[in-house]
């Protein structure tokens, strides 16, 4: 199966939940949208937090809409170890037996006990393209990515659902490693 997919770049990024959101920028504050995302109904806002670990930190980490039940940080593994922390590869949601990070905003600050992930790269799709293609939900697929340093990626996982619009998604990481960014065209070259 040969199914070209658009790709896109995942930077470090902050999903809030009402909470905490209030804590770092005020009670009854609300996101502000900056752009939209590719996926419907997801946007990056304006506001952007520092993100604080034992051995280092970020200072300006844009927070994505909209809220979520529970806050979660994702991160590059290279983040990872400039934080001096040990981020696990996850699926996004799976925050058990994370480790935390502190949050500082414009009102205040946050220490989470867990939450801090490198989400693991993985297919939108909607559920049509899904059924067109014949793939599933949580389907290990491999993708090609073309040029001067092209990679052949594995363990890509299928998540599919009707909110969702087809792009692969990787982090800086991954992409600049296959010297990858966004809106270039990968291949779905097989599914296991």
């Amino acid at each position: 199966m040969n199914i070209p997919i658009p790709v896109g770049v995942s930077a470090r990024h902050v999903h809030l939940n009402q909470k905490d959101l209030e804590a770092l920028f005020g009670i009854g504050y609300e996101l502000i949208p900056y752009r939209p995302l590719s996926q419907p109904g997801q946007f990056a806002s304006e506001e952007i937090l520092k993100i604080i670990g034992p051995k280092g930190q970020f200072n300006k980490v844009r927070v994505l809409g909209p809220l979520r039940k529970k806050t979660q940080i994702e991160i590059s593994m290279t983040d990872s170890l400039v934080l001096g922390i040990k981020a696990p590869l996850r699926e996004s949601g799976d925050l058990n037996d994370t480790p935390g990070i502190v949050l500082s905003g414009p009102k205040g600050s946050v220490t989470l006990d867990s939450g801090v992930i490198i989400a693991a790269r993985h297919i939108h799709f909607h559920s049509s393209e899904a059924a067109r293609y014949g793939i599933l939900d949580k389907q290990d697929l491999s993708v090609q990515i073309e040029g001067e340093r092209g990679s052949i990626l594995h363990h890509v996982s299928a998540r599919v659902s009707d909110d969702y619009q087809m792009e692969l998604h990787l982090d800086t990481d991954e992409a600049n490693a296959c010297g990858a960014k966004n809106g270039d065209t990968a291949t779905i070259i097989m599914n296991r």
